[in-house]
């Protein structure tokens, strides 16, 4: 294991001042005062090829009627907060974009972006009513530069929908599922998503257990944050 730094920066708020959270025969584990995320300390990641093969084996159709079950837990409060017809990226759609298609078959104007399977400029030119996340701030390793640059495309009265597991206690998360991906590197508590609303001017809503809105609120655009929270 990579030797790590006794308090490494906070990916998301860029804090010095981390303190060690979890230790497993893999990997290590810090949280963040200031902002509550836990994270994987940079030297831990996996390599960006590394992490791409993981992906490949994802079996994740767009047709399949399992996954779309599963991502119809977001489109049901998106369809009620920002009905069709309205502009939307799925950010971090992966090599199947189901939620993408199931938003086009409801009526929206949706593109896609993700790192490795559709890395389309464009999207940083544009603004949208909506923006979905799923099973995707997990894998980000600087959220502190991506969440507000995804943040800036948003336009005002438009929502943020993010799916991911949500980290709880220490006890809870030594035996939980979702640390045992090393593609998961950055672990939100809603304590965590609280932070991120406070520094957006964002309304806050827990739709469920995994699933977070972000609401911008109409004429908050003057208060966009500087790229990254902090700056490091």
């Amino acid at each position: 294991m990579p030797s790590v730094p006794s308090s490494p920066q906070c990916p998301l708020c860029f804090n010095g001042r981390t303190l060690p959270y979890h230790q497993d025969r893999r990997r290590s584990y810090c949280q963040c005062p200031v902002c509550r995320l836990v994270f994987v300390p940079p030297e831990q990641h996996l390599s960006p090829a590394q992490e791409k093969a993981r992906y490949d084996l994802h079996q994740n159709e767009v047709t399949d009627p399992g996954y779309r079950t599963f991502l119809s837990r977001v489109l049901h409060p998106v369809l009620s907060l920002v009905p069709p017809p309205a502009s939307g990226l799925d950010f971090g759609s992966g090599p199947g974009p189901a939620l993408a298609a199931m938003c086009r078959e409801a009526g929206y104007a949706m593109d896609i972006y993700d790192p490795f399977y559709a890395p389309d400029p464009k999207v940083w030119e544009r603004s949208y009513d909506l923006i979905t996340c799923t099973e995707t701030v997990e894998h980000f390793r600087r959220p502190g530069r991506t969440l507000p640059r995804i943040w800036s495309l948003l336009r005002p009265g438009g929502w943020l929908a993010v799916m991911t597991k949500l980290a709880a206690s220490p006890s809870a998360f030594a035996g939980w599922h979702y640390i045992r991906d090393e593609t998961h590197v950055s672990f939100f508590s809603l304590d965590t998503f609280q932070w991120l609303a406070d520094r957006l001017s964002a309304e806050l809503r827990l739709y469920s257990r995994d699933i977070v809105l972000l609401h911008k609120k109409n004429g908050s655009a003057s208060q966009e944050m500087e790229l990254p929270f902090g700056g490091a």
